[in-house]
């Protein structure tokens, strides 16, 4: 008998200050979960790497405890536990949480205290968790693993529901070819869009409600995340059913439009002069100007403080992959950091923040009104069907457009691709293609000018 388990060390703050964490060791086996201390504390949580599951090397103890002390307590810890799972196999036994507990703490003498979680009243045979409770165990464990952003909770938590809306008593045995081409079929042809609610003197023509379907290119995506989760599952013995490793639609897709400002329409943005109702725009412009010379994401814009701003320039910490980068300044960085730098922001920030949903709104405002019109052909597909929408530049315009504008700005004057990825944290070419392919362009549509002379 193979008992399917998972253990992982977990952070735990302690302290008048919560600024101390105990190691603790969490163990799930079929549908129940053990919580146990391993006695081993860190006094700084940068002490700790998550992702490998270890006290970083150098750190030290007050107590006089090294990384290398402490990691071969929880290798140890890990190993017995493991051990511990291997003798109820060999009896062929599915253990209750108590009896993993105390066969453990034989193993171990005694000498790590326990915090186990609450036991039923009346023993019985451990219950098989269902997909849903497995979803959540995935993106409970994953999510704490790997540091996941607020986005990537949501469209996790956005993929559960529309598993359960598709089929709420959903198995992982009911995952067959047939099943999730349904599936499809249901994102394409019956999912109900919801769009934001917004103030009435917000709306515009385009505010629509009762929307059904999704394009091929968001099914595409979410079928990805099904997939993440899925060999999730395998991999931790709860499915065993592999349909879905060679279920592979074809779902036609055109070549994601890539929506970035030029020199002309960044001067006709710089030059605005703003009267009275429009003043709130004066800081939105700011903030907009300055993702469009440094090639920041809007999340590290947000999080940049004023301890950030050095004499060579300004380091940020990537949201995204973690990554740490410094930026030089440019003439324009400089004067907006300049101007904010006496501006008491809260949490310290360097710049004025605003949710990704304001910020967005008010940018397409700004592009509106510095007259970015030119009309933009977007196509997609919907099933087989071909869409073509156009829409005035301003309204495709948001936060990310910031960043997409560096780097096209940046390949398109000969700045070296591998200087321009230091600078946005991509670690791949592939990422940087599309901007490639457009700076060539624009530089070949560059070269035609010497006709005149």
């Amino acid at each position: 008998m193979k008992i399917k388990h998972n253990s992982a060390f977990r952070l735990f703050a302690y302290g008048k200050d919560k600024d101390k964490y105990q190691i603790r060791l969490r163990v799930t086996f079929n549908g129940q979960r053990i919580d146990l201390s391993t006695g081993c504390q860190i006094s700084s949580i940068d002490a700790w790497n998550p992702e490998l599951e270890v006290v970083r090397s150098g750190y030290s103890g007050p107590r006089g405890e090294t990384a290398t002390s402490i990691n071969g307590e929880l290798h140890n810890i890990k190993d017995q536990m493991d051990t511990t799972f291997k003798y109820f196999e060999a009896i062929d036994k599915i253990p209750t949480p108590s009896e993993v507990i105390g066969k453990y703490k034989e193993r171990l003498g005694g000498t790590i205290p326990q915090r186990p979680a609450p036991e039923p009243k009346k023993e019985m045979k451990p219950k098989a968790p269902g997909f849903f409770e497995v979803f959540d165990m995935f993106m409970e464990e994953c999510g704490e693993k790997n540091s996941w952003t607020d986005a990537t909770f949501e469209k996790m938590k956005a993929m559960r529901v529309d598993l359960k809306a598709f089929k709420g008593n959903v198995s992982f045995d009911d995952l067959t070819e047939s099943t999730l081409t349904r599936f499809v079929a249901y994102m394409r042809d019956s999912k109900k869009l919801h769009t934001p609610r917004r103030k009435k003197s917000e709306r515009n023509g385009d505010d629509s409600s009762g929307l059904i379907g999704l394009k091929n290119s968001t099914i595409d995506k979410k079928l990805g995340y099904l997939r993440w989760f899925l060999n999730w599952a395998t991999d931790r013995g709860y499915n065993t059913n592999l349909a879905y490793r060679s279920f592979h639609p074809t779902l036609k897709k055109t070549q994601k439009q890539v929506i970035y400002l030029t020199k002309e329409e960044i001067r006709k943005i710089r030059n605005l002069e703003f009267d009275r109702s429009h003043a709130y725009l004066e800081p939105v412009r700011d903030v907009f100007l300055f993702l469009c010379f440094s090639g920041l994401r809007h999340s590290d814009v947000s999080n940049l403080k004023k301890g950030d701003i050095k004499q060579q320039g300004f380091e940020s910490v990537n949201i995204k992959t973690g990554d740490r980068v410094l930026i030089e300044y440019n003439n324009t960085t400089t004067a907006i950091l300049a101007k904010y730098k006496e501006i008491p922001f809260k949490n310290n920030n360097a710049l004025p923040t605003y949710t990704n949903q304001a910020l967005n709104r008010d940018i397409k405002e700004l592009c509106r009104i510095a007259g970015i019109n030119d009309e933009i052909l977007v196509v997609s597909f919907k099933g087989s069907e071909r869409i073509e929408e156009r829409h005035p530049k301003w309204k495709l315009v948001g936060t990310h457009t910031g960043r997409r504008t560096f780097i096209v700005n940046a390949l398109s004057f000969g700045i070296a691709p591998n200087v321009v990825m230091k600078w946005t944290g991509h670690n791949d070419y592939k990422a940087m293609q599309p901007y490639i392919d457009i700076a060539d362009s624009i530089k070949a549509e560059s070269m035609t000018k010497f006709n005149d002379l």
